[in-house]
């Protein structure tokens, strides 16, 4: 039977990003150095076949500090942690590495920074969110208000229009965010801002080659976990750019029903999923289709973090 043909565009760049590579290097670098278990506090980044490779090495995931043993290395996730999941830490003698990426690190010292001016802060990002619970938790309850929508902004209150400033949350929607601090700057004209953006450049750049790919594509497939914010931006980007967009963990998850009569597909990948997935998916879709591969190139990506002196 002949196959019908598919092209495929990929989008550039997808998948690991430089914070994602840097925190798995440290699980997979304490595993070795330590040996097995080693303890990591949340998922390390939120994809789940990066989990369960990392746990069949010897990694243990724990939701809290206290489910940890003292005597072994415990690692803290890419998202970032509450100043005071450290501060357990020394005070129970636990070894600890901090893989929380430095862009959001970044912005757990612009809050500070704020915070040591008097500003209240204005956090725009998602609730409940690991990244969102770390930055609230650099600075005492009540420090950090946040604000979720368009709406929240619209309806914040703040102590001192005149001492007010704002950090987001590095994994969001650009035109979203975009909307949330035209509202906040519009209503409170002297609100400080980050000196450069806090939405990292992987995000950005992601979500660009999405917006590039989905305008060629009538179907958009993202591969990534349903808990990873920057996955899920991703298939919400691709719909607004009016490609049909679905978002699934890996080829087991595509319903082909979503490409009858589809000739161009679009392929992305989150900033915390492998790319052995993408290839999965193009080898899923060439048993069924006469798939033409092309490239699409948008942004380079050169950034790198170093690991922790303890691993070098």
């Amino acid at each position: 039977m002949t196959r019908r043909p598919l092209t495929v565009l990929l989008a550039t760049p997808r998948g690991f990003c430089a914070g994602v590579d840097r925190a798995i290097q440290i699980v997979e670098r304490a595993i070795e150095k330590f040996g097995p278990p080693v303890y990591v506090r949340h998922e390390i980044v939120h994809n789940r076949h990066v989990v369960e490779r990392l746990r069949g090495l010897g990694a243990v995931f724990v939701e809290e500090l206290a489910e940890a043993p003292a005597d072994r290395p415990v690692v803290f996730s890419a998202h970032g942690v509450p100043k005071s999941v450290p501060a357990e830490a020394r005070a129970r003698n636990i070894f600890y590495l901090d893989a929380t990426c430095p862009l959001v690190s970044k912005v757990h010292v612009e809050a500070q920074r704020h915070h040591d001016a008097g500003r209240e802060i204005v956090l725009i990002g998602h609730a409940g969110h690991p990244e969102v619970v770390g930055t609230m938790g650099q600075l005492p309850e009540g420090a950090v208000s946040l604000v979720e929508t368009v709406a929240d902004a619209q309806a914040f209150t703040p102590n001192d229009p005149a001492r007010l400033a704002y950090v987001t949350q590095t994994t969001l929607s650009v035109d979203d965010t975009s909307a949330i601090v035209a509202t906040l700057k519009a209503r409170f004209p002297a609100i400080a801002q980050p000196h450069k953006e806090d939405i990292c450049y992987a995000t950005t750049n992601r979500q660009e080659a999405v917006k590039a790919v989905a305008a060629r594509s009538e179907v958009l497939l993202v591969l990534g976990s349903a808990n990873s914010s920057n996955s899920v931006r991703l298939a919400e980007v691709a719909r607004r750019a009016g490609a049909k967009a679905y978002l699934i963990d890996d080829a087991a998850g595509l319903d082909p029903a979503w490409l009858e009569g589809v000739r161009v597909a679009g392929v992305t990948a989150g900033a915390s999923a492998p790319e052995v997935l993408v290839q999965g998916l193009i080898a899923r879709l060439s048993r069924d289709f006469d798939v033409t591969v092309e490239d699409t190139d948008a942004a380079r990506e050169t950034v790198s973090f170093k690991l922790p002196r303890a691993l070098a």
